[in-house]
């Protein structure tokens, strides 16, 4: 019964796909999009843009792991100190 489901639901996420397609299509504006005529100084420039866009990404997410990774041994090293330290271990 679920893979019915599925599959139905499948079908007709195609078929609307397929109907609304053809209407992308038939535009009068002859292909081209918001930005303007593209040509190849346009295409290498947005090329150098992503590529200087995911080394940067990586960079970035890379920094924020370290120091997340650097603030959780830093609360371990702090309990492994207070449970070796007899005056935080609690009595009189």
């Amino acid at each position: 019964m679920r893979r019915t489901r599925i599959m139905t639901a499948l079908l007709v996420f195609t078929v609307t796909l397929l109907t609304i397609a053809p209407n992308a299509f038939a535009r009068a504006d002859g292909g081209e999009g918001w930005y303007g005529e593209t040509d190849d100084k346009v295409i290498t420039s947005t090329m150098f843009v992503v590529i200087a866009f995911f080394p940067t990404l990586i960079l970035v997410l890379s920094l924020i792991q370290w120091r997340l990774d650097k603030r959780k041994h830093a609360k371990m090293e702090a309990a492994r100190r207070r449970a070796a330290n007899a005056d935080w271990r609690g009595g009189w």
